[in-house]
């Protein structure tokens, strides 16, 4: 039976789904349409919303229309209704957006929020330095910028009028320089897309070396091999042999990168995530857990 495996961004052993909480429906008779009310602004008069002493800024979602205080913080949250069962609360890059069935009351929804409240405030958290993370590690492209390539920095330099072929990219190690067969105006986007080439061709090669190296010592076959570029897993694997690496995994070390290669070949053994799986990786792996420290910590990668 062909299963399909994910080996999400820098989460391995916590739930992606969103966390919900059950709600039994109301009696037939009695369920009537709920109409939102607008978020109330800050200068309303008293007693229209709860009072907080000043703290830490307001987590705010760009599509906000309610908020609460949850433990002092206050969250001003994305809310929707919809054909659904239970109250969802999903955490993202832009912070919290929660739903509800079209008959559960505000009460309701705020009772499970505050139910929720530590959960809520840690994921936000760490979403919060997340993107700080991301915003830090950012790509200028221009002549002079570092990109990561196997855990460490290269410096751009646009090279038209040297040895490197127009458009192409040479890797000078010693120097940890690529040369770019690029004028000195070239424009981001294009200096962008020789670096996005260059990573994927390195890419390919190296996970072929590696799928050929681990491989044989799992015991298992590759079909096929191709490069990913989701940003939210590192790879794939299905039971009938075929394997998807991300090739933004060329950015980390190379124990990194071997840790996914054995992850995915791995499932081709045991299409799971239970103790029989993880003895696989570890059969040829045994101090996997410190190759996946750079994934845990990692940013979506650098485009």
């Amino acid at each position: 039976m062909a299963g399909f495996l994910q080996l999400a961004l820098g989460f391995f052993d916590e739930p992606s789904a969103p966390v919900s909480r059950p709600v039994l429906p109301a009696p037939a008779s009695t369920v009537t349409p709920v109409v939102l009310p607008a978020l109330v602004p800050a200068a309303s008069p008293p007693n229209t919303a709860p009072t907080e002493a000043a703290g830490p800024a307001p987590v705010v979602h760009p599509q906000a229309t309610r908020d609460i205080l949850l433990s002092g913080q206050r969250v001003r949250y994305a809310f929707r209704r919809g054909k659904r069962r239970t109250i969802g609360f999903v955490v993202g890059p832009e912070g919290l957006s929660v739903s509800a069935p079209r008959w559960v009351g505000l009460q309701e929804v705020e009772a499970a929020l505050h139910e929720k409240g530590p959960w809520i405030l840690r994921k936000l958290q760490e979403q919060g330095e997340r993107n700080r993370r991301l915003n830090a590690a950012r790509i200028v492209w221009a002549d002079g910028a570092a990109v990561p390539y196997l855990g460490r920095e290269l410096n751009l330099a646009l090279d038209a009028a040297g040895m490197t072929a127009p458009g192409a990219a040479l890797l000078d190690a010693d120097a940890a320089v690529l040369r770019l067969g690029l004028p000195a105006d070239a424009q981001a986007e294009r200096i962008r897309d020789v670096v996005h080439s260059w990573w994927q061709r390195q890419a390919k090669r190296l996970f072929e070396e590696r799928c050929a190296l681990y491989a044989p010592r799992l015991g298992v076959r590759v079909q096929r091999l191709s490069l990913s570029s989701a940003q939210t897993r590192w790879g794939s694997a299905t039971a009938d042999g075929s394997v998807r690496l991300n090739w933004r995994l060329i950015q980390f070390p190379v124990s990194t990168i071997d840790y996914v290669v054995v992850h995915e070949l791995a499932h081709l053994r045991e299409m799971n995530h239970s103790t029989a799986f993880w003895d696989v990786v570890r059969s040829v792996l045994p101090e996997f857990e410190q190759a996946q420290v750079p994934l845990k910590a990692a940013v979506p990668l650098s485009d």
